[in-house]
């Protein structure tokens, strides 16, 4: 069957439906007020295998004949797509090898093995893996399953707009994470195929803004290097099978910058108890971007699978960026009872001291003999500047620090 038709979209849905969780859509007020628009996500991040990936993994597989099954399965992937076709591969019971560049997060490698997946780790990007990929099927004889571009794959990733559609018939506007371009090229073909009034964006980082170099050159562009935190998105080359449809049916491209996943990360955690991993985050970033006024907007949030340790570092930088901890040094006389006073000042401000370091020997001048430095906690940006301008007003000479939490 030719995909990216509606045939093939429907018998898409008829095979996706029975791996695939429901992800009723979430209605978002805090993004709702900052876009003027009626903002709803779409929660992948909350998809059997935490992200999007096995839609387009299992159909692909259905559509393979036992022969190519049985000679077992190859691919390479930063970690979703990894762990949709372990997923769709223990189903039908055949093997899988996973070749992972040596970035991944460990949470993604250890749920690939769990499934029951080989996994080959090589490659610090995605594109050197998938090199490392394709070189195993010709040595082993296996089927190799491309995580984006491959119109069947992209078909079963395009599943996700036949559920908004019917779930938000009057959708306005849908944007979509962009790495290789699969989940894109799916989403939007079908979007236009059934509502072609809706627009649908793409959203890529910065540091890997391949699609958006694509298409101002109208060909597919290989970057010559990606640098972004979104490593389920840090692809060098969109696809070539899935470009003409990007071209098509995308209604443009956004690129956001690290910093704002970080913070966007921040908000997903407070106003919706929700974990969703940096690239996942590209679609909920970019509704800063947009006029939502008066619209209805659908962010697909593509994955939610970050280790611990990342994590705790994103909301680390996320309340630095938001000025919600910040670190200030101010000079002390060395006599007995200054280091109350001036808490006592910061605690009149209501900060929230977390941290303190006390350096006696910063000079021999002891009439400002110690260095504090205080890290603290505010409410945001405009208690920040109260509690400095508090410290000045006390004699004090505060001065802004790196915050190292």
């Amino acid at each position: 069957m030719k995909q990216l038709t509606l045939e093939a979209f429907e018998a898409a849905c008829e095979q996706v439906g029975k791996v695939t969780l429901n992800t009723e859509l979430i209605y978002s007020d805090y993004y709702s007020q900052i876009t003027g628009g009626r903002v709803y996500l779409k929660p992948e991040n909350m998809q059997r295998t935490g992200a999007y990936k096995v839609r387009g993994a299992y159909y692909k597989i259905s559509t393979l004949s036992e022969e190519e099954r049985s000679r077992g399965l190859v691919t390479a992937s930063a970690g979703n797509h990894a762990q949709g076709v372990a997923y769709a591969a223990k189903s039908y019971g055949v093997k899988a090898v996973i070749v992972m560049p040596t970035t991944t997060p460990l949470i993604k490698v250890n749920r690939t093995k769990a499934l029951g997946a080989e996994v080959v780790l090589q490659g610090d990007v995605y594109d050197e893996a998938c090199e490392v990929a394709l070189r195993l099927a010709e040595e082993h004889g296996y089927t190799f399953i491309h995580p984006f571009d491959d119109p069947a794959v992209a078909t079963g990733q395009g599943t996700i707009a036949m559920e908004i559609i019917k779930e938000l018939p009057l959708v306005d506007m849908i944007l979509v994470p962009v790495g290789g371009g699969g989940l894109a090229a799916g989403v939007a073909t079908l979007t236009k195929l059934l509502k072609p009034g809706v627009q649908v964006f793409g959203v890529e980082p910065e540091g890997a803004a391949c699609l958006s170099e694509s298409l101002k050159n109208g060909a597919v562009t290989t970057l010559n290097s990606v640098n972004t935190i979104a490593d389920g998105t840090a692809v060098k080359t969109p696809g070539a099978e899935v470009f003409p449809y990007l071209q098509q049916n995308l209604d443009g491209v956004i690129t956001v910058p690290d910093r704002e996943l970080v913070t966007a990360f921040l908000d997903m955690v407070e106003n919706h108890k929700m974990v969703v991993e940096n690239s996942g985050l590209l679609s909920v970033a970019a509704l800063r971007q947009i006029d939502g006024a008066g619209k209805k907007i659908v962010s697909v949030l593509s994955g939610g699978n970050m280790d611990v340790i990342t994590m705790s570092s994103v909301v680390s930088q996320g309340l630095i960026l938001r000025d919600r901890i910040f670190t200030v040094s101010v000079r002390l006389p060395d006599r007995p009872g200054e280091l109350h006073r001036v808490s006592g000042v910061i605690a009149r401000a209501l900060g929230n001291v977390i941290k303190l370091e006390h350096n006696q020997f910063v000079t021999i001048n002891r009439n400002a003999a110690v260095e504090l430095r205080i890290t603290m906690e505010a409410f945001g940006t405009e208690h920040k500047n109260e509690i400095i301008e508090v410290l000045e007003k006390e004699g004090y000479q505060p001065k802004l620090e790196r915050t190292v939490i």
